[in-house]
């Protein structure tokens, strides 16, 4: 090593001081140096300030001033303009990331950010200096094919580089198919990914084609690996006498499942006796999907990665592979099955005596549809129909008992489409919800309470995967408020207890009226978004203390998680250290908040593809949204939503103000708010975009 030149190291600090604590590669410190130094020899000379610890190495290539280093790790939030947040793993303050320092980050990437300076005293800025984990390499888009490559026009719109194919490997693609390209790797010198060409999903705006490529778009799969369906072909599906003999067996006690028409994967039964002391025996019975997944194996691995089963329009992405999902999991009528059970010993009026948790195996009599259970709980005739009411008249108790405790209402209107046999929409319509809906729901609710509330009452209380809800922000709360107040309502904030209520009071009287879902989808905006976590905190939505996802491990892994610890502890487990349990729960909250993305892309997809056969039309909707760049209106009839640009207002120069939040003319000081009713035409229905143009009309 050359002898240390302190002349030169100086400038090199004097230029390291001029970053203000952001990290810096070689060939910035250059271009800081005034190119003064050879880029040789700048290496050599910071080789050894690092031996000296002068200054620290904290991702590959780029280096920092020791005892300045400030990391981070959490998930990427890209917003509309291209910068980002990292929602720190913490729970510490979201740090703000300008675009030109995200560095081959994308949306809901999980980063290592370092914190390098504050533009004010509440927000830290840093940069990306490490991607720990993509949240999806495939990317979904349009190919444009130029003068020697081809270049891929992302659906996401939060892709900010240019994506580049060679020509060599287009052989067969046609300039403006829909592709799916993979990010192969992405050092942080370089300027763009590699990528290779993965699939052709076809015409953009076709059914098949954007339906596809939702589900890519938003990380998840079409199909599943080889591996992982050649391992669930292999699963045991006969059940042994041995295992029959370790399990409480409740073949003979009445049991049915109570699910949609349509539903293929039943993970859920009830089971209900009467007893000698004249109380109710009741069984919540869950698919046992642990049994036959064991951790670890290539099914648990790629259901943990998947995390949840996502539900489009016309389809389901199962979490699970089908022989699983609609097979030995499934509980479906006249056959043995395996099963995971809370069961409780409880009078007419909901009191519960006794409670128990353990594995099973049952025999479902009986598979109704809710039509079914519903016709049966309205005439009190038909096959079980005073079991169904018994029930029934149980949930109803359970709960008034949670809105008297302060549960909110979550109730929402659910857009559905009747579609043609190619999968055109034919029809918009909103699914109602009954007492057959209600009655499952409150069951699973008790179930997912007890059990939570079993295991955080051990002590020491030990590892456990919770689902919690934080109160809203008070912030929210105002903004809400304004938009109630158009319609008549209003929001007591005053205390947690009477907010609840004022939520309650508003969804009850707004029912049925034009601004029903307007209403609906704004409380629940107003509210926290609810996540998995170890750390137990109350669910304020549903007023419970203890709550968890015990009901539905067919379809999300937090319940497999739950299934697996709760089994642990009934035998006497110790527990699991909670670090590993936390990673799991936030990677599961963010593939929900994916699926639940993807979701609403769909149903966007079919309401612009509803009305690409109605434009022109003149429809009577409600302000929805509003922007700096435009306002939001939702139809009343059919529940679409389309944009309305400022520009295209007529009658003023319209600006949007922050304060007021509204639009208001500059001239004739007209306003528009939300909630506002206005009448508007249809311009542009863009499928390939996924977006609505509407015209307001005067």
């Amino acid at each position: 090593m050359p002898k240390k030149n302190s002349n030169q190291i100086n400038q090199i600090i004097q230029a390291i001081r001029g970053f203000k604590g952001k990290p810096f590669n070689i060939k910035q410190l250059s271009t800081a140096l005034g190119n003064s130094i050879k880029l040789s020899d700048i290496e050599l000379l910071l080789h050894q300030m690092q031996a000296v610890n002068d200054i620290e190495k904290v991702a590959e290539g780029r280096f920092q001033m020791s005892n300045m280093s400030n990391d981070k790790e959490g998930t990427l939030d890209l917003n509309a303009k291209g910068n980002g947040y990292l929602v720190p793993d913490d729970g510490s303050p979201d740090v703000f990331i300008h675009k030109k320092n995200l560095h081959t980050a994308f949306n809901n990437d999980r980063i290592k950010v370092n914190i390098f300076n504050t533009r004010n005293t509440e927000k830290p800025e840093g940069e990306v200096i490490e991607v720990l984990d993509r949240a999806k390499t495939k990317v979904t888009g349009i190919l444009e094919i130029r003068n020697g490559f081809g270049l891929v026009m992302p659906d996401d719109k939060r892709i900010y580089v240019p994506l580049v194919l060679d020509l060599n490997q287009l052989t067969g693609v046609k300039d403006g198919d829909k592709i799916v390209v993979e990010i192969v790797s992405w050092d942080m010198d370089e300027e763009t990914p590699n990528i290779e060409l993965r699939d052709v999903l076809g015409k953009p705006g076709e059914h098949e084609t954007e339906m596809n490529a939702i589900v890519l778009e938003y990380g998840f799969e079409t199909s599943f690996p080889e591996s992982v369906e050649a391992y669930a072909d292999k699963i045991i599906t006969t059940i042994s006498n041995d295992e029959i003999k370790k399990r409480k067996d409740l073949r003979n006690v009445l049991t049915f499942t109570i699910d949609p028409e349509d539903a293929k994967d039943f993970d859920d039964a009830i089971s209900f006796q009467v007893l000698s002391n004249g109380h109710f025996e009741i069984g919540v019975h869950i698919a046992d999907v642990s049994h036959y997944m064991p951790e670890g194996s290539v099914l648990d691995i790629e259901a943990y990665n998947r995390a949840t089963s996502v539900y489009l329009v016309d389809r389901t992405i199962p979490m699970l592979p089908e022989v699983l999902s609609n097979g030995v999991c499934s509980l479906r009528p006249n056959e043995d099955k395996l099963t995971f059970s809370a069961m409780f010993e409880m009078d007419e009026k909901g009191n519960i005596y006794n409670e128990w948790f353990g594995k099973t195996i049952i025999h479902s009599a009986r598979r109704f549809s809710y039509e079914e259970a519903q016709e049966r709980l309205d005439a009190k005739a038909g096959d079980l129909h005073e079991v169904l009411t018994q029930l029934n008249e149980i949930a109803h108790i359970l709960k008034s008992e949670r809105f008297k405790k302060g549960a909110i209402n979550f109730e929402t209107e659910e857009v559905k489409f009747k579609l043609d046999d190619k999968g055109a929409p034919m029809s918009i319509f909103i699914k109602v919800r009954k007492d057959a809906h209600k009655l499952i729901e409150e069951f699973m609710l008790l179930a997912n309470r007890k059990v939570a509330e079993f295991v955080a009452k051990k002590r020491p209380q030990p590892t456990f995967v919770y689902r919690v809800h934080d109160q809203p922000s008070p912030e929210k709360i105002m903004v809400f408020n304004k938009v109630a107040k158009r319609f008549g309502y209003n929001i007591d904030g005053q205390s947690l207890n009477a907010l609840a209520k004022s939520y309650n009071q508003i969804t009850e009287k707004s029912e049925g009226k034009p601004e029903q879902h307007i209403i609906q989808q704004m409380a629940i905006r107003t509210m926290a978004k609810a996540i998995y976590t170890t750390q137990k905190t109350e669910h304020y939505g549903l007023a419970f203390d203890y709550y968890t996802h015990f009901t539905s491990p067919i379809r999300r892994y937090p319940d497999v998680m739950a299934h697996r610890l709760l089994f642990h502890y009934l035998n006497k487990g110790n527990s699991p250290a909670s670090g590993e349990y936390e990673q799991k729960c936030k990677h599961s909250t963010q593939r929900e908040i994916q699926a639940a993305e993807a979701e609403r892309a769909s149903t966007k997809y079919k309401q612009v593809e509803y009305l690409k056969t109605n434009v022109g039309n003149v429809y009577e909707g409600i302000i929805s949204g509003i922007t700096e760049w435009g306002i939001y209106v939702e139809i009343i009839e059919n529940k679409c939503e389309g944009m309305c640009r400022l520009m295209d207002i007529p009658g003023d120069y319209y600006i949007f103000d922050e304060k007021q939040y509204c639009i208001i003319g500059k001239r004739k000081r007209k306003k528009y708010e939300m909630g506002q009713k206005v009448k508007v035409q249809v311009v542009k229905a863009d499928l390939v975009k996924r977006q609505l143009d509407f015209k307001i009309v005067e």
